[in-house]
């Protein structure tokens, strides 16, 4: 498996484009104290359409954002996070996360710990952390996924039964409710939820993972990034696929979903401190 390390900084940092959590008109506050600690650093600062409606003010689409800044800031939590990275995703801007409450997987940068941080982060002294994204394509529509690709069945009174192939070649037929699709960011989601391996988030890696399966011998899989996955669906009622728990589709039976490795990474700006590990023992308890 492959990890991928990067010394990769910014060429600019003069232009921050905001991007704050749905549905938190709340927030505001914090979004001003932020957009002032900015300003003071010499970063021009511009919000992003949504988030500046829910608040009272301007702002732009989040196109004409990723246009025009230098890098990004989600203000809430992962979820909000997980959403910026996915619909930025082909201009490849670097995301800086602000979490509004205590330490997150994605988001480790606290809000009160936000101005000792730009102070680091105007001085050089942060990370780009470049993590994998999948990509799965179904009847010529493609989408991608940060942290998992779940295909599972229509109704809670039914099994669904999925075919799967790597490389072209057969290799299983899954019988359960049905198959997470996640990536090494993602093993600490959804995925661990229900026995999946917990994965280093910088590796390069696909994890498979049956849900609720009929047969005990269907046990979760760490396979590399460069090959082809494809499951197809064998099921009257067809399935649903749901992409980074935030959208959902209805796929037919006899549908084959293709699944490889995005083209760009995920650019995640993080403190040069940062531990995972450290986050595990938080988050979960680890040596508790």
């Amino acid at each position: 498996m492959k990890v991928t390390r990067s010394s990769e900084k910014l060429k600019v940092s003069n232009i921050a484009g905001v991007v704050l959590k749905p549905d938190s008109p709340e927030i505001k506050k914090e979004f001003l104290e932020i957009k002032k600690c900015l300003k003071n650093h010499g970063i021009e600062v511009f919000l992003e359409k949504c988030s500046a409606t829910m608040i009272g003010e301007e702002g732009l689409s989040l196109d004409e954002l990723c246009e025009k800044v230098d890098f990004l800031v989600s203000v809430g939590g992962d979820g909000t996070l997980l959403s910026v990275v996915r619909k930025s995703f082909n201009y490849n801007i670097p995301v800086l996360g602000i979490h509004m409450g205590t330490l997150g997987f994605l988001t480790d940068i606290i809000y009160e710990e936000f101005p000792n941080f730009l102070r680091d982060f105007k001085s050089d002294n942060y990370r780009i952390d470049n993590r994998m994204l999948v990509e799965c394509c179904v009847n010529d529509k493609c989408f991608v996924a940060f942290n998992d690709i779940v295909i599972s069945r229509k109704t809670v009174s039914s099994m669904i039964t999925i075919k799967a192939k790597i490389d072209g070649n057969s290799f299983n037929s899954y019988y359960g409710d049905g198959v997470i699709i996640s990536t090494p960011t993602g093993s600490t989601a959804y995925n661990l939820s229900v026995g999946g391996p917990v994965v280093y988030p910088l590796t390069e890696a696909f994890i498979i993972t049956p849900v609720a399966p009929h047969s005990l011998t269907q046990r979760p899989l760490v396979m590399p990034a460069d090959i082809v996955i494809e499951f197809k669906i064998t099921d009257e009622q067809g399935a649903v696929l749901l992409i980074d728990g935030q959208d959902t589709y209805e796929v037919e039976n006899n549908a084959v979903i293709k699944v490889t490795i995005a083209q760009n990474k995920a650019k995640l700006i993080h403190r040069t401190k940062r531990n995972f590990f450290e986050v595990l023992n938080e988050k979960l308890g680890w040596g508790n």
